[in-house]
Order: structure tokens, then sequence, then C-alpha cells
């Protein structure tokens, strides 16, 4: 039996954890066909079988000045990518997110092996920024595995490559991610209202949202002196994220790991957030939420010219329309977070429509079934059954 081919590229931790995710779908789907691995990766990959074309520390590097100081290697590397994947000439080439770089690498695929079928998985934000990205990805892409369920008509109205929505991997999670009904009740009698402060996973969100964010939370507290606030913190910005909140008026917990983040979200009555892929967990968690973001002028002004939607949330985007409210630069004040903070806590219409809307989020995301990865798997698959008929 000839083993299948498959071709792995992946620039960081998230897409390797997608990308085994999509190995073990592909091993029950198979059978007792043998899997062939090739490409970049790491956490795990390797020791699946994964054979590395180079380390994928070479190329894992976020952050403009980052990027730049190691372009050189960079752009080899997409050389180093390309090659190796057309030389093992695989059944199917799978890039996972890190855009900038796996599409780059699979344009390079495309010229010296045009019959590889190429998919990509997690949709860039075309969407929001950058539009034109779409169209240029078509003759090079063959499908998209999209997380969010708008995708695949923002691709086909911008002219991207065809897009199918798989399911977010969030959607596997919400076991983890909601309160059993002893944790439900513990959490909505408590005398002590637990409130998540989440200020973003990068220094530079930190740098501009823990000062604000430390007056808005002493405006809770003021209002409500039992109030117990919460801060998850990505451990390699722990120490960072505790210089700042030591400077608070009222400090908060500082929460570790990701059993502890988890257990935080549970209990939490409500969550003040920076913009980001965590006001989707809290939808799905049921945590009414009030999301900001503050970054420098210039990055603002940029952000104005680029991005043309009514929200930059996840959950409203989902939607078509605004459940979470957001506050954006010079919004984002103390005052403008704390009172809508309030109005999330206390029951009322406020809370009620997010909690409305975060239902009506889960229904929208849970149409593309149970298993994004075995979604993800059916959809590749399907891609070679359509090219082996052609």
């Amino acid at each position: 039996m000839r083993a299948f081919r498959l071709a792995i590229i992946a620039g960081e931790a998230s897409g390797d954890a997608l990308a085994l995710r999509f190995l073990a779908a592909l091993r029950e789907r198979l059978g007792d066909r043998p899997i062939e691995l090739c490409g970049v990766g790491d956490h795990g990959l390797p020791e699946a079988g994964l054979k590395p074309l180079f380390p994928q520390a070479d190329i894992a590097v976020m952050g403009f000045g980052p990027v730049i100081a190691r372009l050189p290697l960079l752009l080899r590397r997409m050389e180093d990518a390309a090659r190796g994947v057309a030389a093992f000439k695989p059944d199917l080439l799978l890039t996972i997110d890190s855009p900038d770089f796996c599409l780059r690498v699979a344009k390079k695929v495309r010229a010296r092996a045009p019959d590889i079928p190429i998919v990509h998985w997690v949709c860039p934000s075309v969407w929001a920024w950058r539009s034109g990205r779409a169209r240029r990805m078509a003759p090079h892409v063959d499908r998209i595995l999209a997380l969010l369920p708008f995708e695949p008509a923002a691709l086909a109205r911008l002219h991207g490559p065809e897009t199918v929505y798989v399911g977010h991997p969030l959607m596997e999670r919400l076991g983890e991610l909601r309160p059993d009904p002893q944790e439900a009740r513990a959490r909505d009698e408590s005398e002590r209202p637990q409130i998540l402060v989440l200020p973003g996973s990068r220094r530079s969100e930190i740098h501009h949202l823990m000062p604000v964010f430390g007056e808005a939370v002493a405006r809770v507290a003021a209002a409500v002196p039992d109030a117990r606030f919460l801060l998850p913190a990505v451990s390699r910005l722990q120490p960072m994220i505790a210089e700042a909140a030591a400077r608070w008026p009222v400090a908060p917990e500082i929460v570790s790991g990701e059993a502890g983040k988890l257990a935080a979200f549970r209990s939490a009555r409500a969550a003040l957030a920076a913009s980001g892929t965590v006001t989707l967990e809290l939808a799905l968690s049921g945590v009414p939420t009030v999301a900001a973001y503050r970054g420098a002028a210039w990055e603002a002004a940029l952000a104005r010219r680029l991005i043309k939607l009514p929200s930059v949330i996840l959950p409203n985007l989902i939607l078509g329309r605004s459940v979470v409210p957001e506050f954006i630069q010079e919004e984002a004040t103390a005052e403008a977070l704390s009172r809508h903070m309030l109005a999330a806590m206390a029951d009322g219409p406020s809370r009620q429509v997010q909690l409305d809307g975060f239902a009506e989020v889960e229904t929208i995301m849970r149409s593309a079934g149970p298993s994004p990865a075995v979604n993800a798997v059916e959809a590749a698959l399907a891609l070679l059954s359509a090219g082996q008929a052609s």
C-alpha cells in the first residue's frame, strides 16, 4: 500500500497544535494506510514522524523589528521550504497560519510543482485589512480552511481561493471554558463577584492598556467593594504584568497557567479585555465583556486607514451587529470602561443583550459540526478527490 505523503509548513506553536489535530484525524480517516511527513514544525510534530526541512525556530519571529533583522534567513528558508516540498512530491501540502511566510512558500511551490494540491488552514484576515491579498492567493492556494463562519462569503466577495468553514478549535473546549452546574450556582450566589482582567498577550498591548485598566478596576472596586479581580497572565509576560499591576490602586490576583485561566473563566461574572481572540473565548464562556484597544498613535492612524470594519471584536463580526461594547484609543477611558463594566456585571438589559448574543454566536459556530480537525481533513481530501476526477 502506497503511503500518503503529507507536507506541513507550520511557523509557530499554535500551528503545530492544529497540525497534530489534523494528523490524528487523517490517521483515523486513512485507517491502515501509512503516512509519510515532511516539512516545518515543532512541539510534537517531529515525534509524530515529521522529517523537518530546517528548525522552526529559524522562522518563528514576530514584530516588525525582529522580522527585518532576520529577513535574509527568512527569505532563504522560504526557498528551502519550497525546494524541499517540491522534492518530497506530497499528495498534499498543508500550510498553517503564519501567512506572511506560509503563503509565500505556497506560491514558490506552485511555481516549482504545479500539480501539488495546496491547502491553507486559518484564513488570513483579508476581510479586515489588505483585502488585495485574497485575489493574490487564488492562483497558488487551492482551498482555505476557515475558523470563522463569515470568512467563506468574505473570500468569495474578494475573489480569493475557495474557502470552507471547518470550525474553530475553541468549540472543542467548551467544557473547559464553561462552569458546570455547581460552579455556575456558586458563581451566581457569591457575594464577591469575580471580574476577569485581560490586558492582552503582546508587550505593546500590555504597555498601553495596563494603566487605563488599572484606573477602570479602581472605579469598579469603589462601586462594588467586594469585587475580586483576576488577571490571567501569559507566563512569558508575567513579570511585566505583575510590575504594572503593582502600581494599580486596587491590586488584582495574578493567575498563572492554563488551568488557572480556565478556572477563572468559569468563575467570572464579567470581563475587561483587550480586543482579540480572547473576546471569542469569553463569548463562548458566556462571560459579558467590555473590550478595549490602545496602541501607539501611528499604529492607530494606520489602522484607521487600513481597517474598514464597523467592529474589530470577533463576536460582533460573527453576529453582524455589536453586542460587546468596544472602546478604541482615546475612547478607551477609565470612566467609559468602568461604566460599561458595571452594566455588564448587573442583572439587566445590557448584560442580557450580551448573553443572548453569545448564545447566538455558539449556534452559528456549531454549524460546522463538532470537530474542526475532522472537517479540515474531509475538506482537504475532497479537494484531492475532485482533482483526480478532473
